[in-house]
């Protein structure tokens, strides 16, 4: 990085100036979407949920009778007729894990969409093995 200095009336050139530390900039708001769980920016989250529950709506059409639910309900969390963003992102978090799917064979969960591809190597007769702290490999 070159840096001229006014120096008693001269410009001079310093070439050995040292860069601090980067500084950290704060993220955007997010919300979580409470049908999938995923992260949004607060503008982007009314986008995305109409479109996550029409997925959701047609995962959920293709599961058997015996797995189907109804839909995630909208979080209500206002305090005094103002939303509360922590207590909106927290039932959200909730509701999406309320509505993850449980593998009939090992009984992990799962969004409904992946379930169908997990249960294509996890069968009766070979279970997947259930994901604990205790059976990962560490580097």
């Amino acid at each position: 990085m070159r840096a001229f200095h006014l120096f008693s009336g001269y410009f001079t050139r310093n070439d050995n100036l040292v860069r601090g530390p980067a500084r950290a900039t704060k993220a955007p708001p997010t919300v979580i979407c409470y049908v999938c769980g995923r992260q949004f920016g607060s503008r982007s989250i009314e986008i995305h949920i109409p479109q996550c529950l029409k997925k959701w709506e047609l995962e959920n059409e293709r599961l058997p009778k015996s797995k189907r639910r109804p839909p995630p309900p909208r979080p209500d969390c206002t305090i005094l007729g103002t939303v509360d963003k922590y207590a909106v992102n927290e039932a959200a978090w909730t509701a999406s894990q309320a509505a993850l799917v449980a593998c009939e064979h090992c009984e992990r969960t799962f969004n409904p969409d992946r379930l169908q591809i997990h249960q294509r190597s996890c069968t009766k007769e070979k279970p997947a093995k259930r994901v604990t702290t205790t059976n990962i490999k560490k580097p």
